[in-house]
């Protein structure tokens, strides 16, 4: 399909530039250069992960994975989540020890490969550009990002050119490297959440919604869970003496436009029992 090519282009595009990074990197001297390589390669990983699991995602519901493949994406992205958050830290410390001791940095060669930079991302960018996925969008944005950043590579690399001001290449690579670790802490913690099943809607106003609806009584043992961000599902016990259809098409109606998807309601009249240990949501503390 053509959002699969799409991220496959804008992935080999930054694979190959990525390895063109590490080996001018090390022959400019640039460790800001080598930081943008390190970025690169997560960035290639990532659009790697995600082309494959944008293929896998598409698989239908089976006996096995019965909610289907889209948490796999998941997976991918706390594995390239990791790999950023290693490097970044690695990335702090090769330039802190630049900067305690200086080495020669290749101008031109830096201004070169910033301007490179610049245009393969643009590229990336225009390619991943009208993409309808959550995915590509994602891909997209993380393209802009790098255009931003080779932005600012390129800029530092002019004025070190003209300045001779080389503790300006490891500030730049601390900055780069701090910029990507602080979306990769956020990233993980947004992986995290969804592993562990935090609920991405307020169980509390969800209740409040459904006990609006007519005909409820009373709405209680509520379950919410993401499977991959975007993706809600949904399990509630409902009170009602009305027609269960019509109750249990309300519900789901009014769920749908709070923006979850999949939902299992269970029935019960005024005075039953429910065998639920927790029954209402408390209040987060």
């Amino acid at each position: 399909m053509k959002t699969d090519r799409n991220i496959l282009i804008a992935f080999l595009l930054n694979l190959c530039f990525c390895v063109a990074e590490f080996i001018g990197g090390a022959l400019i001297g640039s460790v800001a250069i080598a930081s943008d390589a390190l970025h690169d390669l997560g960035d290639a990983l990532s659009l790697g992960i995600a082309y494959v699991l944008e293929r896998i995602s598409k698989r239908k519901p089976d006996a096995v994975h019965t909610y289907g493949y889209i948490r796999y994406s998941v997976l991918g992205s706390l594995i390239t989540t990791a790999i950023l958050l290693v490097g970044s830290v690695a990335i702090l410390i090769s330039a802190v020890g630049r900067i305690i001791s200086p080495t020669p940095i290749h101008y031109d060669g830096m201004i070169l490969f910033a301007v490179v930079g610049i245009a393969v991302n643009l590229i990336a960018a225009f390619v991943t550009a009208k993409g309808e996925s959550l995915n590509q969008k994602a891909v997209n944005l993380h393209m802009l990002e790098d255009v931003l950043g080779w932005a600012v590579v390129l800029v530092g690399a002019i004025v070190m050119r003209f300045t001779d001001f080389a503790l300006l290449d490891p500030i730049l690579s601390i900055c780069v490297a701090a910029f990507i670790l602080s979306h990769a802490v956020h990233n993980l913690k947004d992986t995290l959440n969804i592993f562990l099943e935090k609920s991405p809607l307020s169980t509390l106003q969800l209740r409040e919604h459904l006990m609006a609806l007519e005909g409820i009584e009373d709405v209680h043992h509520i379950h919410i869970w993401t499977l991959d961000g975007q993706t809600h599902c949904a399990t509630l016990h409902a009170v009602t003496a009305e027609d269960p259809h019509t109750i249990k098409d309300s519900i789901r109606h009014e769920l749908t436009h709070l923006g979850v998807g999949h939902v299992t309601i269970e029935l019960e009249v005024p005075g039953e029992h429910c065998h639920a240990p927790i029954c209402h949501p408390e209040p987060t503390h």
